[in-house]
């Protein structure tokens, strides 16, 4: 059964998801069956990236919102990441525009490694305080889960990856997809955010159930923390 996810490699709350519903597939008894694909989305595809800008001063200018604020809603998603086993730097996080760590993220799905090189970007980006938009950071990062360094310089440049970018984002907005993270079980149950475990392994279980009866259409059943196209995260 597959699990559709749509992520971005900037935003805190799709690496929260991603942690608890790790957890989540590692209780459920039928895991060797599920078959995860991930998918690019990207917040403000627009962002210019300015490693040199300060996160927090770059976000309440974006938000038009005082810097305090700014920090205050980086600390919910601090704490929100704590929960989840993540201990979120924000503090040396770059302001980078994460669509050629996409175009990495294309690559690796062919070879199969796409949930390696969504966690080493999310690390990168989260925790490392590296330019997920920096060749030299991306070379780097995409050896370290097993890419050669002539298949990332290829993929940078690739037609055929910011293609597939291009497709994830179109099939994201056919479905209505304005928010990330966001799941889909079995091509029919949405899954909108950063849920809990439980409730990831709750829908895994409904939706194997159904596996076999080919059911389809879309329904989005819960809502929870994520990030969307307007920049807000909550």
């Amino acid at each position: 059964m597959n699990v559709n996810i749509w992520s971005d490699i900037r935003c805190p709350f799709c690496y929260v998801g991603k942690k608890k519903f790790e957890k989540a597939l590692s209780q459920f008894p039928h895991a060797d069956k599920i078959e995860v694909t991930w998918h690019s989305f990207q917040l403000d595809p627009s962002l210019e990236t300015q490693p040199e800008v300060n996160p927090y001063d770059y976000f309440s200018k974006i938000k038009g919102i005082p810097v305090s604020q700014a920090k205050a809603m980086h600390e919910h998603a601090k704490n929100a990441g704590k929960e989840a086993g993540i201990d979120f730097n924000f503090d040396h996080s770059k302001v980078a525009n994460s669509f050629r760590g996409h175009l990495l993220i294309q690559l690796a799905k062919k070879k199969n490694l796409a949930n390696a090189m969504e966690e080493a970007l999310f690390e990168a980006q989260f925790i490392s305080g590296k330019n997920i938009d920096d060749e030299a950071v991306l070379l780097e990062t995409g050896k370290s889960v097993g890419l050669t360094e002539e298949e990332v310089k290829n993929a940078l440049v690739s037609d055929e990856m910011a293609h597939a970018v291009a497709q994830d984002g179109l099939m994201a907005r056919q479905l209505g997809i304005n928010a990330v993270p966001f799941f889909v079980f079995n091509d029919k149950y949405g899954v909108s955010g950063a849920q809990q475990p439980e409730h990831f392994l709750e829908v895994l279980t409904k939706s194997f159930e159904e596996f076999s009866a080919g059911d389809k259409g879309l329904q989005i059943i819960s809502q929870g923390e994520s990030c969307d196209t307007d920049g807000n995260c909550d």
